[in-house]
């Protein structure tokens, strides 16, 4: 019985337009009122041919300097960018880790954009009011959840976006360098999260730069350079190109 991925890329490329400085004045656009302007930029393609499958229960690390496009391609496979080109498929829900927060207030409070956060991750009130000392517990923030969101440290706002997002059940997550999420302490918290999605065979790809990550939890790996994604024979082979660079 053949095993169908729940992700599936086919020659994905994604190019951006670098704008020019434009240097058409007021006085120029009215001196010549039937002239049209068009706007002009620079192409910059940032994934070139992309095929990807990944299948249940793969925790897929993905490692690139910075620049490569890791952050572009899980924003396509989350739904955030259209590529230029080419395919996505997903077979399952998903929640990303990507731009934690977003959708936060800042002039609310803490417990206020629980709820509004949550909402807006696909979460019901009354599943967010079971949770919510949860919530609160892990993001180790009991003393603040009163105080606006605009006096949290960006560290504060992100253990507490973090920790509505782990309440979101999902088949797919995808996750960009969310494991520097705080200190020590709450990092190891958050390893405790994804060892528990790896042992219920939830699929995962994780962008890091983390040697150390993708031998602690991935079966798979992929090095994306220059736009183009290379997988190896193994996952000492991924580390050792992406260290060679």
């Amino acid at each position: 019985m053949n095993i169908e991925p729940v992700i599936q890329v086919k020659n994905l490329s994604k190019s951006f337009v670098i704008p020019h400085q434009r240097h058409d004045s007021l006085v120029e656009y009215l001196s010549h009122p039937n002239r049209i302007f068009k706007p002009s930029g620079e192409k910059f393609t940032v994934l070139k041919d992309i095929d990807l499958d990944v299948y249940p229960g793969d925790f897929l690390g993905i490692m690139g300097r910075n620049g490569s496009g890791k952050s572009t391609l899980l924003k396509i496979l989350a739904g955030i960018y259209s590529p230029t080109s080419g395919s996505v498929k997903v077979r399952g829900k998903m929640v990303p880790f990507l731009e934690l927060g977003v959708g936060f207030n800042s002039e609310l409070s803490g417990r206020e954009n629980v709820f509004l956060n949550g909402i807006i991750l696909g979460l019901s009130r009354s599943f967010l009011n079971e949770k919510y000392n949860e919530i609160v517990k892990f993001a180790e923030l009991e003393k603040f959840m009163d105080m606006p969101l605009k006096n949290y440290s960006s560290g504060m706002q992100v253990r507490l976006a973090f920790s509505i997002a782990i309440m979101a059940d999902a088949d797919i997550y995808i996750l960009d360098e969310v494991l520097a999420v705080g200190d020590v302490a709450f990092q190891e918290k958050c390893f405790d999260i994804f060892r528990e999605y790896k042992k219920r065979k939830k699929t995962i790809i994780l962008v890091t730069h983390s040697s150390a990550s993708v031998k602690d939890f991935c079966n798979r790996a992929a090095f994306l350079k220059d736009g183009r994604l290379h997988f190896y024979d193994s996952i000492d082979s991924v580390i050792k190109a992406y260290e060679v660079g």
